[in-house]
């Protein structure tokens, strides 16, 4: 079973950038289109922010679009993805989280808190 470990989160003003990043114990996840989630203080549903497919193709939530970048690192067998994200905002606040698409796998991560302070 692949588990995932994200890293990266951190305390940030407005305007300032991070780098998220998703290492799996398993090359299996190598196969999978690939996303971020966040989920936000008070709800429980996780929303899709970025995704990344095995050709390359890319996708974002509309509040995403021109401030984070999701990518992926293939130069080791585990290949580590990535999320950047720039000009933050209070409302990028949460935690996010990597797993596969269509579906995700049934197991999480802990995911890494982001905190965007105003």
């Amino acid at each position: 079973q692949v588990q995932l470990v994200e890293s990266g989160g951190g305390l940030v003003e407005t305007g300032g950038s991070l780098r998220l990043a998703c290492t799996p114990t398993s090359s299996l996840f190598n196969v999978y289109n690939k996303a971020w989630y966040r989920q936000t203080p008070g709800n429980q549903a996780r929303e899709l922010v970025a995704s990344i497919r095995s050709d390359g193709s890319t996708d974002y939530a509309d509040s995403a679009k021109g401030r984070f970048t999701i990518s992926r690192e293939s130069a080791k067998d585990v290949a580590v993805l990535y999320l950047q994200m720039h000009n933050l905002k209070p409302e990028d606040t949460g935690n996010y989280f990597c797993n596969a698409v269509d579906p995700p796998f049934t197991s999480w991560g802990r995911g890494t808190e982001v905190t965007v302070s105003s």
